[in-house]
């Protein structure tokens, strides 16, 4: 088998590779299909007393009120772009270096923003992928399924939904060697770090049992850029461990363009996915908003979750209309139809003004003095993984 080679580089330390390529790839990034949890606003409130007593409070005066129980379970936000401005917004940074743009949108368990563009004359090659959520054992992965056969897709999408519905490990094995049959396919492991029921050593213990069973089937492992350099360096360590190829994948949710790319002279993304495959070559370039400060676009991401956006489509401008709660019957509404009011609580816009208030342009400045940037040592970190 052909060993592994992926470069890591970086457009703010000259000469940039960009100009020694034709086109670059953007991976993993989300629409307005993107259905996106709420479930963390929940283990704030009871993470600390006072908030606690708050969501008490807020709790019963819904039931009361309204009639409805709250359910961040089924509670949800959506991403504001919709696959057009998204699809556009990758786009355009890529040419702005000079290359072709290669886009893969990446929702997740939905494909319906790649249908939709491929209706389009300019994206009807555009790749059918999707971010898959995986459960295995005690913890989830997220997959990033590339470019679908569309004859095929739908029906994939029915036997994902049932695997994460209903999770089993023989199963899983048994879809994922289909996948790799299909040697149009790519499937990369999203931010494989990443714990989300904050497990620990649990999480790493499921990742390794993980690699172990599906290595073979995973072609490459994600450089996330939207998670701290830190993690990433881990990832490179991980993927040296396993003999595993590196990949880009912004994980773009806000408006911010995806931090990093891959690096081609792939005419189309079949070639790319067999110069993955294949040849086993990735070449990651991160982006400039990478060296920023990272906690400072974690605000930014979210602000650009709760900004007021005039020029979207109506009803889907403000961010109450774009996060959803289930009624008193179990319908999911938008939260500005739930408001009784019309408004949200008092308390709920005082902390949404806050968070707001920090894209000041005066207050952003502080901040990204502040803050530390990613210089070229800390970037380094990342490469420290590869060696």
């Amino acid at each position: 088998m052909t060993q592994p080679r992926s470069s890591v580089q970086y457009d703010w330390m000259p000469p940039s590779p960009a100009g020694k390529y034709t086109a670059g790839v953007s991976l993993h990034s989300h629409t307005s299909h993107s259905v996106e949890s709420l479930q963390f606003i929940h283990r704030m409130f009871l993470e600390y007393p006072a908030m606690r007593a708050l969501f008490t409070y807020y709790e019963r005066r819904s039931r009361q009120g309204h009639g409805i129980t709250l359910n961040f379970e089924a509670a949800h936000w959506r991403p504001p772009l919709v696959p057009r401005m998204a699809l556009d917004l990758e786009s355009e940074q890529i040419r702005c270096l000079g290359l072709k743009p290669l886009v893969s949108l990446t929702d997740h368990d939905d494909i319906q923003a790649p249908l939709l563009l491929r209706t389009l004359r300019t994206a009807r090659k555009m790749p059918i992928s999707v971010e898959w959520t995986v459960p295995f054992g005690a913890t989830i992965f997220h997959v990033g399924i590339h470019n679908l056969p569309a004859e095929q897709a739908t029906e994939w999408m029915a036997r994902f939904a049932a695997y994460t519905a209903a999770p089993c490990e023989r199963q899983l094995l048994a879809l994922l060697v289909q996948l790799h049959c299909d040697p149009r396919i790519l499937i990369v492991l999203n931010h494989p770090m990443w714990d989300l029921y904050e497990t620990g050593a649990l999480h790493l213990r499921e990742l390794q049992r993980f690699l172990a069973t599906h290595n073979e089937r995973v072609h490459a492992l994600e450089l996330n850029g939207l998670r701290h350099p830190r993690e990433n360096q881990q990832v490179a360590t991980l993927a040296r461990t396993w003999s595993q190829l590196l990949i880009s994948g912004g994980d773009r949710h806000g408006m911010e363009p995806n931090a990093n790319i891959n690096l081609t002279d792939a005419r189309h993304f079949d070639d790319f996915v067999q110069e993955i495959r294949v040849e086993r070559l990735s070449r990651v370039l991160f982006l400039e908003q990478y060296r920023q400060p990272w906690s400072h676009r974690l605000m930014n991401s979210t602000v650009d979750s709760i900004a007021h956006h005039p020029g979207f489509s109506e009803g889907w401008q403000r961010w109450d209309e774009r996060a959803f709660h289930p009624d008193r019957d179990g319908v999911m509404r938008p939260l500005s139809e739930l408001w009784g009011s019309g408004r949200a609580p008092l308390p709920l816009r005082a902390a949404l003004a806050v968070a707001r208030w920090s894209r000041h342009r005066t207050v952003a400045h502080l901040l990204d003095r502040v803050l530390p940037h990613v210089d070229a040592g800390t970037a380094h970190t990342i490469h420290e993984g590869l060696a």
